[in-house]
């Protein structure tokens, strides 16, 4: 279903007691009267209407003997002419051509013949251009034709470009040369208008497709196609509409959107506007003007009122069988597609549905995802519980996933008390950053609580005891890791210090801030990564801690940077500590993640545990204490 204006009926009595003077002041049939250029005026079927003095005094005919006559009854041919028909065929091409696109034609140099009132004819050379004459409902009112008498500048041109030209035949032949030439270069200078009209149209649609390549929502797409593609249409404004939940949702252009009507509005599907009707029929809509816009609903004619938008084309979008949506274009003027325009049309909808389908599924792709990353970071959050706080031992902790999608994981920190009295710290990192990472980081983490609890040996003989749980349980996944645990022996207490013993499976290593501020980097030969070998040896490493000295664990997000060597950001961290040496744990962890600015790139996970003088009140930055009862320091296992 094509939806326009009717066409107009047979138009008659053009002179009719004449136009007569109109709005403005403006006598329309005395203009026509003096002007010295002879023209025509032809009704749609190609009958006489009028013809003004000049043209009558160029072709020798009276008014009477004209008016009301097929053009091709009153002019039946030219007698001297090659073709059968004396080239009737050719002008009819040009007039019915002019009526039925809207736009003007010009034809090449015809010969025709006139009587030279001896009962013979004189050669005559006409330029006829044939002019459209709108009704003001998209249909053709008039057809005018131009019929200038170029006999002259022919004749002149021959005898310019052939002075010793003055037999008979040649002169033909130069007239025939020059009529030929002519006809050419009207042709030439058609051709190049189309050309440049269709690299206008190649253009437009270039630079829509490589913008709506960049476009991620229907906002940005809504964006290209009125910014872009309709300045080819010369298009006051468009609506891209999308087909959601039996509604149709449009992203107006800001010239097209009624007053109080935002930019992004939902319709149903059964609305009575052209974009509806084109996304629930798949049909083109096509109304040229005013009058055909109002006559299409009540609620279009509002929108025209409202807007000043009159002229409306809608045609569907489609992905395959499916109708997806709709494009819609509205002008403030009259408007009627050519073949050329309404193929642009088309071709941009094409564009619109090949983006809204790729938006659709990269939307649909970030809904899944944001699915499973909630239910890992759901999980993930889950295992990181609250610290212990033993008597005296402050500990910190804080986790923070990486700013790029997708990255949730393996990394954890853990803190809890062991039966015989000591403190277990363990940060760890499965490879890995993504649910898989995160379900995997959770059984190492549980086995690693099981087994020392269960075990209660040193660092080194639990990692050891955990690397086979892991090869038994077939846990397939490796993961670096720190294993410390916090003691104090009698003679420990009375000098009121406590030992730190770790065992590094692989992990970067901890750091040591002393009271002083200086910092020490933990730096051991690191055993091998958990999952690759249960029977490698691991090593317990043992340091004394003073009150107030401050053992920071961290994973690798925390220093490693994208084209920055680790070695510099062992230094940046170091650096931090010795500024934040007077700050609590928790603003020491709130300083780290500060500075990282933002820019994490893989998760980060914090465990900071400062140990507090015992001769003294447990501090009240440290919280209240929450140890089980039944739980005091100890000496440490004997590996």
């Amino acid at each position: 279903m094509v939806t326009q204006a009717d066409e107009p009926g047979r138009a008659t009595g053009w002179r009719a007691g004449g136009p007569g003077a109109q709005p403005g002041g403006v006598d329309h049939a005395a203009v026509f009267t003096a002007m010295p250029t002879p023209y025509l005026v032809l009704t749609p079927d190609l009958v006489i209407a009028d013809a003004n003095p000049a043209y009558l005094a160029s072709t020798g005919r009276e008014l009477a003997d004209l008016v009301g006559r097929d053009v091709f009854e009153a002019f039946p041919g030219n007698p001297n002419a090659a073709e059968a028909d004396g080239g009737v065929a050719k002008v009819r091409a040009s007039l019915e051509r002019a009526r039925d696109t809207g736009r003007p034609h010009t034809m090449s140099v015809q010969e025709y013949d006139i009587p030279d009132g001896s009962g013979g004819f004189a050669k005559r050379f006409w330029s006829l251009i044939s002019v459209p004459v709108p009704d003001g409902s998209g249909g053709c009112r008039y057809v005018l034709q131009r019929a200038e008498d170029i006999t002259d500048y022919v004749r002149q041109q021959a005898q310019a470009a052939h002075p010793a030209g003055t037999g008979k035949k040649w002169q033909r032949r130069v007239l025939e040369v020059e009529s030929d030439l002519f006809t050419r270069a009207a042709e030439l200078s058609a051709s190049r208008e189309a050309e440049a009209d269709t690299a206008r149209r190649l253009a437009a649609l270039s630079g829509v497709a490589l913008a709506l390549g960049r476009a991620e929502t229907l906002d940005e797409l809504a964006r290209v196609v009125t910014r872009k593609g309709l300045v080819a249409l010369s298009a006051h404004g468009g609506a891209v509409a999308v087909c959601e939940d039996g509604d149709l949702r449009l992203v107006l252009s800001e010239g097209i959107s009624p007053l109080g009507v935002g930019p992004d509005t939902v319709l149903p599907l059964e609305a009575p506007y052209p974009g509806c009707v084109a996304a629930r029929t798949g049909e083109r809509v096509l109304l040229p003007d005013r009058a055909s816009s109002e006559a299409f609903s009540p609620e279009l004619a509002e929108l025209v009122a409202t807007t000043g938008v009159e002229a409306w084309a809608a045609v569907p979008l489609e992905s395959g069988d499916r109708r997806i949506g709709s494009l819609s274009v509205g002008w403030t003027s009259p408007t009627t597609l050519d073949p050329a325009d309404l193929e642009l049309l088309l071709a941009l909808a094409a564009q619109c549905a090949q983006t809204v389908e790729r938006i659709r599924a990269r939307e649909a792709e970030q809904a899944r995802h944001d699915a499973v990353r909630g239910i890992a970071e759901v999980l993930q959050r889950s295992l990181l519980t609250d610290p212990p706080e033993p008597d005296h031992l402050e500990v910190a902790v804080r986790y923070v996933p990486a700013a790029t999608e997708a990255q949730v994981g393996g990394d954890w920190y853990d803190a809890f008390l062991l039966g015989d009295g000591r403190t277990a710290l363990v940060i760890g990192d499965v490879t890995g950053h993504d649910r898989y990472a995160a379900a995997a980081m959770a059984q190492v983490r549980n086995v690693l609580r099981g087994v020392a609890h269960c075990h209660q040996g040193s660092p080194a003989t639990v990692l050891t005891a955990l690397d086979r749980a892991m090869r038994d349980l077939a846990v397939d996944t490796l993961a670096t890791a720190v294993l410390a645990t916090v003691e104090q022996r009698p003679e420990d207490a009375e000098r009121g210090v406590r030992l730190l013993r770790w065992s590094n499976a692989g992990h970067p290593p901890p750091m040591l801030l002393d009271p002083d501020g200086r910092v020490t980097v933990l730096e051991q030969e690191p055993d091998l990564l958990l999952g690759l070998d249960p029977g490698a040896p691991r090593a317990d490493h043992v340091l004394e801690l003073l009150p107030g000295a401050t053992v920071l664990f961290y994973t690798d997000g925390l220093v490693e940077r994208r084209g920055v060597a680790l070695d510099a950001g062992i230094r940046w961290l170091a650096d931090v500590l010795t500024a934040g040496a007077q700050l609590s744990v928790d603003e020491l962890c709130d300083r780290l993640l500060g500075e990282l600015a933002g820019a994490v790139e893989d998760d980060v996970a914090l465990l900071l545990v400062r140990t507090h003088p015992e001769d003294r009140p447990r501090p009240s930055e440290a919280g209240p204490a929450r140890v089980p009862k039944g739980h005091s320091a100890v000496s440490p296992p004997s590996s």
